[in-house]
This record gives structure tokens, C-alpha cells and sequence, in this order.
């Protein structure tokens, strides 16, 4: 490893010349640290960043913590985080934390060790309304921000998110100007504060237009294409006389319309589906689907804007940014009842 001293050697100058021209002190002759510069370059020489970072009291790390990257939503947003972290000279590192909050404590740890100058955290779901790390983090200096609802335990934090109860709200608007007044609701895990929001939008709508809620038009769906098979084939065992599926996400959706075609169900003429999130395959599935364009991008620079601030200032606020609604050919005014119905 070329050290500083060796280009020091090399150059016939003093250690701290080559430091200083390394780090573009003004102290020293621009034609003497364009020389050290180029000697350097050649020499493969690398700077130790642990070093630096002593001395500057700054890594120009960030730590990204996501459940996992296979969602296409975490996958938009990281881009944007790293891509503005780059233009900014920070690097970013990411952990996984499967949604698991035992694992979610130990990435933290991590990256607390790494000395990483922020954190971004999608936090694991929790049943309850405390959780140590997070107490931790808060007492702590290291800058945070949420990405996502916030739950009670991380309430106290910076946050970067979607207006989810607004935009579902605006789904089922769309269905209940459609005439659909029997619109199901396939639900998300309940300890997410997301998935209780998109609930809350979709029985603001239906109160707003006086709409009786009904439990029986609601199945728990989880969030995998998986589980929306699941809720869908429930769904179709029971006899609800719905004529509209609002599901929590893409995935789910795309998961209940697997089993509802496979069924011999039109989409739209028999049932309506909507979704949310505004994945890629949501889009190109043979029925194209209504849903909610999250801003995905958009909400990884807001991220890192609240991140930069904090650093620079100690002072940001967090972000709620809206959220589109898609009208594709999966809705349409309602046809016949449910099938069994």
C-alpha cells in the first residue's frame, strides 16, 4: 500500500507537503500540487478514509437500512439516495433487515460502528409502541431519517413519506364514482403504520359519501403476491356481493388477480381491481392497473435534502409528499355481483 511518506520520498518533499497538496491546502504553489497530485495518481495511491475521518470527525458514510430490495419501491428510492450522496461526496451503505427487528437492531449497530455520518432507516414492524434501539438513537448524536410512516416508537425522528390515507382515500373516490358501493378491502400487516393508513384513507371515502363500512368486505392480505392469492380466494368463497377489490398494494393485487382470471372473474366487467404503488409489472400485467403512483424517486432526494440539511445546519423538517392516482382498465362501472354472491 503506497503510503505518504513513499510519495513524500518520490517527490523530494516533506510528508506534510504531500498531505497538504493531497488535500488542496492553498498554502502551497499550485504548480507544486498539481506535480504531487499526478505523482500520487500514478502510484496508486488511495487515502486512508478511517484516517480522515478521525481527523475531520466526518466518514462521508451514510447507512440505508430497507427490509429488503426486492421491493421495487426500495429499489427507486435507494437509487435516489445514492445518486444524490454521490453528488454530494457521501457513500452510502446499505443493510437488509427483512423486516425483522432483532436483525433491524443489529444493522443499526453496524453501522453506529462504522461511524456513518446519518442513518436511513425503513423501519421493521412492531406490535409495540417502544422499542430500545430506537430510544437509543434518540439520545444519541447521529442524525436519522425514517423513510415511511412513522410508528410510535420511531415518532420522534425526522421523517421522509407518502400522504398514504390521502391517496387511498382518492381510490376509492375513483370506485365510488364509478357506482361500486360494495368495494372490498384486501388489508395490510396490521402492525404497519402504512398499511393502517391506506385503511384509514379507504373508510374516510366511504364515510364521506355515507357509505356503510362493512368488516365483512375486509380480508388480511399481507403484502406479497402470495397473500394476495390467498385473500382472493377467501374472497371468492364468501359472499360479500362486492363488485370492487381495493387492495393495499401492486403486489397484492397482482396476486389477486392471478386467482380471480384464473377463476373465470373479468377484470374490470366483473370486478374491479385497484392497487397501490405503481410497480412496473402493475403496469404491463395483462389487465393494467388502476393504482397509486408513489413517487418513488422523488421521495429518496427529499430523503437525503432533510439528511443534508440536518448535517449541515442541525435544523430540517420531515417531508409528506402526495401521491397520484393511475386510472387504468382494471376499473370500470360495476357489472354483475361477485360470483357466489
Amino acid at each position: 500500500m503506497v503510503r505518504l511518506k513513499d510519495i513524500a520520498y518520490q517527490a523530494g518533499v516533506s510528508i506534510m507537503t504531500v498531505s497538504k497538496a493531497l488535500r488542496d491546502a492553498k498554502d502551497i504553489s499550485v504548480a507544486t500540487k498539481a506535480r504531487i497530485q499526478q505523482m500520487a495518481q500514478e502510484m496508486g495511491y488511495v487515502p486512508d478514509a478511517a484516517a480522515a475521518g478521525l481527523r475531520t470527525r466526518s466518514t462521508r458514510l451514510l447507512g440505508l437500512i430497507i427490509p429488503t430490495l426486492t421491493n421495487p419501491i426500495f429499489s427507486r428510492m435507494m437509487m435516489a439516495i445514492e445518486e444524490w450522496a454521490y453528488q454530494h461526496g457521501y457513500a452510502v451503505l446499505l443493510m437488509h433487515s427483512h423486516n425483522d427487528p432483532a436483525r433491524e437492531e443489529q444493522c443499526i449497530r453496524r453501522l453506529l460502528s462504522r461511524r456513518v455520518d446519518g442513518l436511513f432507516i425503513s423501519p421493521a414492524a412492531r406490535m409495540e409502541s417502544s422499542a430500545a434501539i430506537y430510544e437509543e438513537l434518540q439520545r444519541g448524536t447521529t442524525p436519522v431519517v425514517i423513510l415511511g410512516s412513522r410508528a410510535k416508537f420511531c415518532a420522534g425522528f425526522l421523517a421522509v413519506e407518502n400522504d398514504d390515507a390521502a391517496a387511498a382515500a382518492s381510490v376509492t373516490r375513483h370506485l365510488l364514482e364509478l357506482g361500486h358501493r360494495r368495494i372490498a378491502f384486501f388489508a395490510g400487516p396490521q402492525v404497519s403504520t402504512w398499511a393502517q393508513d391506506r385503511f384509514t384513507g379507504y373508510k374516510k371515502a366511504l364515510r364521506e359519501a355515507r357509505v356503510e363500512f362493512d368488516d365483512r368486505l375486509v380480508f388480511p392480505a399481507g403484502a406479497t403476491i402470495e397473500e394476495g392469492e390467498k385473500a382472493a380466494l377467501q374472497f371468492l368463497q364468501e359472499s360479500t356481493g362486492a363488485t370492487a377489490v381495493q387492495a393495499i398494494n401492486d403486489l397484492v393485487a397482482i396476486g389477486a388477480a392471478n386467482v380471480l382470471l384464473q377463476q373465470g372473474v373479468r377484470i374490470p366487467q366483473d370486478i374491479s381491481l385497484t392497487g397501490f404503488g405503481n410497480v412496473l409489472v402493475g403496469e404491463h400485467f395483462r389487465v393494467p392497473l388502476t393504482t397509486v403512483r408513489q413517487p418513488k424517486f422523488r421521495l429518496g432526494v427529499a430523503a437525503m435534502e432533510v439528511m443534508l440539511a440536518k448535517l449541515r445546519s442541525g435544523k430540517a423538517e420531515s417531508k409528506r409528499l402526495p401521491a397520484d392516482l393511475l386510472i387504468r382498465q382494471s376499473t370500470a362501472a360495476p357489472g354483475k355481483p361477485q360470483p357466489g354472491s
